[in-house]
């Protein structure tokens, strides 16, 4: 069994920050990478950003470029994303994932990933 927990949601005005947090637990798994991807209400999921586990190549969608930066320690098993000049549309329920493989096609894809976390809500007023 592999857990996911986020943490750090909450709720921000905008230009604020957030630092989310996310540790994994349980067995040990092959992890291509981790990722942060975000639903608001009455949208489908997205992909925010992602973290090769090895190398610590990052991704980022186009519209968190140069706010948003992910990393990640290898050591204590978490991925973070420390979130800047935040926007009332970046409010949504940010989800940590990752996947059960050595590789994956796409970093940026929701179907490559295998485990979820429960989500953190993060909300930003104007």
């Amino acid at each position: 069994q592999v857990h996911l927990v986020e943490s750090g949601g909450g709720l921000v005005q905008a230009g604020g920050s957030l630092n989310l947090s996310c540790v994994s637990s349980g067995r040990n798994f092959s992890r291509y990478c981790m990722g942060w991807f975000r639903q608001a209400p009455g949208q489908e999921r997205e992909f925010v950003a992602g973290i090769t586990w090895f190398a610590g190549m990052d991704y980022y969608a186009e519209s968190v470029k140069g706010r948003f930066t992910i990393s990640r320690d290898k050591f204590k098993n978490t991925v973070s994303l420390q979130m800047t000049n935040l926007k009332p549309e970046d409010t949504a329920v940010y989800y940590c994932a990752a996947p059960d493989r050595d590789e994956v096609v796409a970093v940026t894809a929701e179907v490559e990933y295998d485990y979820w976390g429960q989500g953190t809500q993060v909300t930003v007023s104007s």
